[in-house]
């Protein structure tokens, strides 16, 4: 009996207690997509009776990983990612501002699966995959170009709609260490330490030097937001028509300044271009053309984003750090390998430094 075996029985018996309207709960075999490291993700066929109706359905538990997590704390003690997740979920949900998958429920007591979880509902759809590059293949590259202008412009409008969601009223206090201010400074005390644990004895000079150039730079007077945190065409599901039907991925969400998820996206689509050597496609808005999106949807200003795609730059380099530590602790790579430094991330990285001549 595989461990996914073992745990279809007690996670039947936890569904069955929320759904008190079912009868008839069968749990199919577990299916393990490709996905993050932050958690693992499962997807649960299901059969039940509801209504007098014979129902196939799917759903998607997210497990949480034993190991530390995968992005640092944003106040003490949180630091289960899992309920990071739900919780931001469930205040998001309350907002109505946001396309999000339906929650089914979160399950704090380690002792039913091994770990904390939740369960929510699946939502089917294409997602711009970043392993292979959705610039390179998958719907983004089958679309016309018309097609993949608005799937960047629709994504770029949902994370401004995001940014109008005040983390006051939506109860995002939680994310607030007492007694510290939610700056950009604050971003990168906590990545900046992040960062030099995981190194440990090990050097990384590009690192060093974002991280003085942004001190030495520091935006003053920016207004606190809330940050999706993982702002990314990846977290995105679209549907027919190329609509939007819902936005993943919150383990990372913070009270932070708005300009750090525009960044962030940048950083990104960095990665998925230049960083790997592939030229845009027709219709795949360079980033000039993304800023101007931004600045229209949010009312804003084009913004200049140098300063947030090396912030980006910099966290995305420790997360890539942080992971390649988990795979050698689970002995998955060797204790050698060198990708904690040589990979898109830095590469990325790296091509900012020269770009603002760093280095």
């Amino acid at each position: 009996m595989s461990d996914d075996d073992a745990l279809r029985e007690p996670f039947r018996a936890w569904l069955a207690s929320r759904w008190s309207d079912v009868a008839d709960l069968e749990i199919g075999v577990f299916q393990q997509p490709k996905s993050g490291f932050s958690a693992k993700t499962i997807f649960v066929p299901l059969s039940y009776r509801r209504a007098g109706r014979a129902i196939e359905d799917k759903i998607v538990l997210r497990l949480e990983n034993p190991e530390p997590a995968i992005y640092p704390q944003q106040a003490p003690g949180l630091d289960v990612e899992i309920e990071i997740q739900y919780r931001s979920m469930e205040a998001l949900a309350r907002t109505g501002k946001v396309p999000l998958a339906d929650l089914i429920g979160y399950e704090a007591d380690a002792s039913i699966l091994g770990q904390p979880f939740f369960a929510m509902a699946f939502v089917g759809g294409n997602v711009m995959t970043e392993d292979p590059p959705y610039s390179q293949s998958g719907f983004f590259v089958d679309a016309t170009p018309d097609e993949r202008r608005e799937i960047i412009r629709r994504g770029i409008d949902m994370m401004a709609t995001f940014h109008t969601i005040d983390w006051r009223k939506a109860g995002f206090e939680w994310l607030v260490a007492p007694g510290a201010d939610p700056t950009v400074e604050r971003q990168i005390d906590i990545w900046e330490a992040y960062m030099r644990r995981e190194l440990g004895d090990r050097e990384h000079p590009d690192f060093d030097r974002g991280v003085a150039w942004l001190r030495a730079n520091l935006p003053r007077d920016l207004e606190p937001g809330l940050s999706w945190g993982d702002s990314r065409p990846g977290n995105i599901i679209y549907g027919p028509q190329n609509q939007i039907l819902c936005i993943t991925d919150f383990e990372n969400i913070a009270v932070a300044p708005k300009e750090i998820d525009v960044g962030w996206w940048m950083l990104f689509d960095r990665t998925m271009h230049e960083a790997i050597g592939q030229e845009r496609i027709p219709g795949d808005p360079s980033r000039q053309a993304q800023r101007e999106m931004y600045a229209e949807a949010a009312g804003v200003p084009v913004p200049d984003t140098f300063y947030y795609e090396l912030l980006g730059g910099v966290r995305y380099a420790a997360i890539v750090v942080r992971v390649m530590n988990r795979l050698v602790d689970r002995g998955v790579l060797p204790k050698e390998q060198t990708i904690w430094k040589e990979n898109p991330a830095a590469t990325a990285l790296a091509q900012l430094l020269d770009k603002g001549g760093l280095r």
